[in-house]
């Protein structure tokens, strides 16, 4: 069973996938399962965010900064948004305890 992330957590992209940025569109195949998926304007912007591992709250201050978005709704929205890449085997919680 998988726990559904939280604010707090960390994630990053997995090395299951191969993503290409076109024209502020990314396209993204998934090594696990073959198919490939697009994202565009925030999703894109998420996506470049998480190439290396990063808070989910910092996604969120990211995003409230560089976006006409509210905190809460868009915090909402990044953790359905990446729980969703995370289901897909894209992304992946790091554990910050195990890498120090």
């Amino acid at each position: 069973m998988t726990v559904a992330l939280a604010i707090d957590d960390t994630v990053a992209a997995t090395p299951d996938q191969v993503s290409a940025d076109l024209s502020g569109e990314v396209v993204i195949l998934g090594m696990r399962d073959g198919i490939y998926y697009g994202v565009e304007s925030v999703g894109a912007r998420i996506w470049a965010l998480i190439q290396s591992p990063v808070r989910v709250s910092t996604i969120v201050e990211t995003l409230v900064a560089e976006f006409d978005v509210e905190p809460t709704p868009c915090a909402a929205d990044v953790l359905a948004f990446v729980d969703s890449l995370v289901a897909k085997g894209l992304v992946a919680r790091v554990d910050t305890e195990a890498a120090a």
